[in-house]
This record gives C-alpha cells, sequence and structure tokens, in this order.
C-alpha cells in the first residue's frame, strides 16, 4: 500500500518511521515545502528500513501522491508553549486552503487523515475544502488521548495498558471527556479492579489521572518545544486499520450534523475504521456528567470554528 505524508516535520516523519517499524505501507512519499527537509527524513527513515520491513521511503511533490491510499495531512505551524491548539486555526486554515486541493488532483480517490492541530476545526475545514465524504477525510482526533487515559489507567491498576478498555471523547484539547463510567480492564469496571488490588480509584487519583491526560501536550511542549512520537504512533495505528481493513474502533474526529444536540462539528468517538475509512460510530454508555461534558465540548468547538 502507498501512503503519502504531507508535511514532513517531526509529527509527519514521526509517522513515517512508525510506519515502517509496523510494515504498515510499502511506499511512502513524503511531501513538505521545504524540499531539502524530506529528503533528509527519507534518506534518515530509508537508512533504517534494513533493520525492520522493506519500504520504499522517498520525497517528492504533489504529483508524486498518485495512487496514495491515504494521504496524512501534518502541514501547518506547530503548537508553541503556552499556546492553544484552537489559537493555531487561522495560520493552520490558510495552510490547508493551499495544499488541499494539490492533493486530491493527484490522489483523488485517496482517504485524507488530518492531524494539524486545533485537529478537530482543521478536520472539519479540510472536510469543507475537500468535498470529501466525512468517512474519507477525518482527523487523528482523541486517539493519543485515549491511549494515554489507557495508559495511566494501566500503571495506576498494575495492568497492561492493552488490557484496559477506556475513550477520550469530544475534542482533542482542554474540554475533552475521559469516559470514566465505561472503562473497564478485561471486561470488570476499573474501579473494581481498582478496590480488588488495593489501588483505590478515589477524586485524588481520578484528579491526577485527568490531569496526566489532559495536561499532557503542554507538559511535553514546555519541557520539548513539541509532541510527535505518540501521534505518529497513532497514525501507524490508523493507516495499519485501513490497510488491513480491520474494522477496529478508534476514537477518531468525523464532522458530525449533531452530537447532543449541537452542530454540525468534528469531534471524537469511537469509530469503526477500515479500507473504507471510517464506516461507523459506535456510542458508549455515558453517565449524566460525560452526557454533559460532551455536549459542552461539541458547543466549545463550534464556537471556536466560527471564530
Amino acid at each position: 500500500m502507498k501512503i503519502g505524508i504531507v508535511g514532513a516535520g517531526m509529527v509527519g516523519s514521526a509517522a513515517a518511521y512508525a510506519v515502517v517499524l509496523r510494515g504498515a505501507a510499502s511506499e511512502i512519499v513524503l511531501v513538505d515545502r521545504n524540499a531539502a527537509l524530506a529528503t533528509a527524513q527519507a534518506q534518515d527513515i530509508g537508512h533504517a528500513t534494513p533493520f525492520f520491513r522493506a519500504a520504499r521511503v522517498r520525497a517528492g511533490d504533489y504529483p508524486d501522491l498518485a495512487g496514495a491510499a491515504i494521504v496524512i495531512l501534518s502541514a501547518g505551524v506547530s503548537q508553541k508553549p503556552g499556546e492553544t491548539r484552537l489559537q493555531l486555526l487561522e495560520r493552520n486554515t490558510a495552510v490547508f486552503a493551499d495544499v488541499i486541493g494539490r492533493v486530491l488532483d493527484a490522489a483523488p480517490n485517496t482517504i485524507l487523515v488530518v492531524a494539524t492541530n486545533p485537529v478537530d476545526i482543521m478536520t472539519q475545514v479540510a472536510q469543507r475544502l475537500s468535498g470529501l465524504p466525512p468517512g474519507r477525510c477525518f482527523g487523528s482526533g482523541t486517539i493519543l488521548d485515549t491511549a494515554r487515559f489507557r495508559s495511566l489507567l494501566g500503571a495506576h491498576l498494575g495492568v497492561s495498558s492493552a488490557s484496559v478498555h477506556a475513550y477520550v471523547l469530544g475534542e482533542h484539547g482542554d474540554s475533552e471527556v475521559l469516559c470514566w463510567s465505561s472503562a473497564t480492564a478485561g471486561t470488570v469496571p476499573v474501579g473494581v479492579i481498582a478496590e480488588q488490588y488495593g489501588r483505590p480509584l478515589d477524586d485524588a487519583a481520578r484528579a491526577r489521572i485527568d490531569e496526566g491526560v489532559r495536561r499532557a501536550a503542554y507538559a511535553i511542549i514546555n519541557g520539548k518545544g513539541a509532541t510527535w512520537f505518540g501521534i505518529g504512533g497513532g497514525l501507524c495505528r490508523i493507516v495499519q486499520a485501513i490497510g488491513g481493513d480491520e474494522g477496529s474502533i478508534q476514537t477518531l474526529s468525523v464532522v458530525e450534523d449533531s452530537v447532543e444536540g449541537v452542530g454540525p462539528v468534528a469531534l471524537s468517538l469511537p469509530r469503526i475504521v477500515g479500507a473504507a475509512g471510517v464506516t461507523g460510530t459506535i456510542m458508549p454508555h455515558l453517565d449524566t456528567t460525560e452526557r454533559t461534558a460532551l455536549k459542552r465540548s461539541a458547543e466549545v468547538l463550534v464556537a471556536a470554528a466560527k471564530g
């Protein structure tokens, strides 16, 4: 499978590297306004392929995206220390206005995966500019937030995060919703396991995990300027699900007519992902507090999209 990545900075290159490690694509084309950067990243990643999986990694221009089954959009300016994702909107909307038409001219049948922040609003922008159905133009959304939630829950419970099933919904940002009411490890509610093993999920523990999920990006940005490995892994996971026609469930951002009576809005819910892109949505059980928070998250995004 051939994929393209537009934007060869830290996020785009991390995604390309993860795809190579996992053998999720046979060909990767990196496109960047800085052609020298795209070339350097392609060469550096390509030099790792003898240690992992056979893949052709090369730099190119938009016409070289022809035949790409997936194009990841990671182009745009980075989030600065102290800057919220929503503050990036105006600058990155201008970038997408230039990029998306050129991508679709070369690869009209591709699936667009948006990684540029603020990812929910940029997903809505990309879907509008592309004219693609929402299932073929969606954002990485809270796939990373969900991974952070599962990781921190697993660490607290002393179990593998792979055995934790928990979701983060809504905005990839400050109003995101951690779904505690439906979180399980194996088939058992996390609160029950926590009590069994003497690791109660009291208010203090929940607040610490919530802070660890919700503020993770800010802590990483303050420490090293940007985040890239986590989201690179998440983007690779999306590529795997599409390439393998998995029908796996991932929390991705898709434009919806209405969520909790608010819309149109792009935000994350559990989505079914396969060869055609996002083919369905599964609404998890939410308690009253979570439903209210999801509605509020949708309202925040609608207000931000209106500027």
